[in-house]
């Protein structure tokens, strides 16, 4: 009899309050600077409204299955990706999953937290006031001035870390599920206030265009693809067991396709609302969409000074991408703190202050890539670039397509509906067969034909 057919094996000690507490917590990791600042800039220099499409078809016919198989491996075993995987099989490539994620982990955290520290500081500065005595034009010196130092982006990138420490050492409900319960309302009401705001502005229209209305040459490009998957990956954050951990605390009454859907349009709707949120402000003062990952450090700053009252927005806008990036650092670090509590004798207090050490350490070349370090590139791209080409258009795929194969051909059928809760009714027979066609076949296919054109076109 297979170890993991039944979703009644326990080996956690701790779960979710309610559907409610996991939904929240689990958009929360999904929903961060990915779905804000990446989402904007990355749609931004890759077509806008042809992106979108494919980022969309991205979500439905990858995200979301490897979603669901993640969520099925974690609450099936409860313990996390790799000893769930080395109890259904001995083939040692299978297990490389669980080491891979945590990996993914730890270098996502490294620059993630350098690009949050970024945000903090702006917030900060828009609550100080400092942010818009900045001259007209000059925002561009003030943020390279910025990174470019050797100590601020170091103790920017630390002040999130340890904030990120605080709320993990805490445990499921008192830190991760607490924390999500206040932040993610507020980043909600956040991004749907600022999209309003942003449509009342004379332009806007131009900036919704440019959002939903293809520009169907752009699909000519090879790296749109890429882009496109990279993003879904990245936002999401599949591929790097956030889900199998969460889904290890999910007790066995709730269902996981619903949970899986309502976690995939939560992400996807926040990514869109911040989009339109972005590019209404952008287009209504005749900004270039196509600015880069500098748009919410440079760009923005410079629009919320010219506009009525542009220092509240500009409070809300980066309040907006401190909390999504805090829930979403949050689930990253439990990652490695929920494999290494079930496979050491290490406490999570123990533990949890010692990966964050680790992963500040590792993160310092990052934060230090645009000024001390700045020398260090390839392909001209920097420390921080690269790290983050590497996971979003590599890593965190590689990562997915071992999630799919192992679910969609180790686990036998029957487990897999069963472990996926979607084995219950003829209704649920039926989209699990769809389900177990995509993992097998369609979702792998695409991920190595998108991951093929990205390399022949570098």
């Amino acid at each position: 009899m297979n170890e993991l057919a039944s979703p009644g094996v326990t080996g956690a000690s701790e779960e979710w309050s309610s559907s409610w507490g996991f939904i929240l917590a689990t958009v929360g990791s999904a929903a961060g600077i990915g779905n804000i600042w990446r989402f904007s800039y990355v749609a931004g220099e890759n077509g806008g409204g042809a992106f979108l499409l494919l980022y969309l078809v991205c979500i439905a016919l990858i995200g979301l299955p490897i979603v669901i198989a993640e969520l099925a491996i974690g609450r099936v075993d409860r313990r996390g990706a790799t000893p769930a995987i080395e109890r259904l099989t001995r083939l040692r490539h299978w297990r490389s999953f669980g080491i891979l994620s945590v990996v993914i982990a730890f270098l996502v955290l490294s620059f993630y937290s350098v690009i949050a520290g970024w945000a903090f500081k702006y917030l900060l500065g828009a609550l100080d006031g400092s942010l818009m005595r900045v001259a007209s034009g000059g925002h561009g010196e003030f943020f390279e001035r910025f990174i470019s130092g050797p100590l601020q982006p170091v103790i920017w990138q630390f002040c999130m870390i340890a904030a990120t420490v605080l709320v993990v050492i805490g445990g499921v409900r008192n830190g991760i599920e607490a924390v999500n319960r206040v932040l993610m309302p507020a980043l909600f009401a956040i991004v749907v206030g600022l999209a309003a705001y942003g449509l009342t502005l004379s332009g806007s229209a131009a900036g919704l265009r440019f959002l939903f209305a293809p520009d169907w040459t752009a699909l000519g490009n090879p790296s749109v693809y890429l882009a496109a998957m990279g993003q879904a990956f990245f936002s999401l954050g599949v591929g790097m067991a956030v889900f199998v951990t969460y889904g290890g605390y999910l007790p066995a009454r709730h269902r996981i396709p619903q949970a899986a859907c309502a976690v995939v349009a939560g992400d996807t709707l926040i990514a869109i609302l911040a989009g339109i949120a972005i590019f209404s402000t952008v287009f209504a003062f005749g900004v270039d969409p196509a600015s880069g990952p500098e748009l919410a450090f440079i760009t923005l700053p410079q629009i919320f000074l010219a506009m009525p009252g542009g220092r509240l927005v500009a409070i809300f806008f980066f309040a907006l991408l401190v909390a999504g990036a805090l829930t979403s650092m949050v689930s990253m670090l439990e990652v490695p703190v929920a494999y290494l509590v079930r496979r050491t004798r290490y406490s999570r207090r123990q533990l949890v202050p010692a990966l964050g050490i680790a992963i500040f350490l590792l993160g310092v070349p990052s934060a230090l890539g645009f000024g001390p370090l700045e020398t260090i590139n390839w392909h001209g791209r920097g420390i921080l670039d690269n790290v983050d080409y590497l996971v979003a258009n590599f890593l965190l795929p590689a990562g997915g397509i071992l999630i799919v194969l192992f679910v969609g051909w180790r686990w036998r059928r029957h487990d897999a509906l069963t472990g996926a809760d979607l084995d219950r009714s003829r209704w649920g027979t039926r989209w699990g067969l769809v389900w177990l066609w995509l993992i097998r076949i369609v979702t792998p296919t695409l991920i190595l034909l998108i991951i093929l054109n990205g390399i022949v076109d570098v």
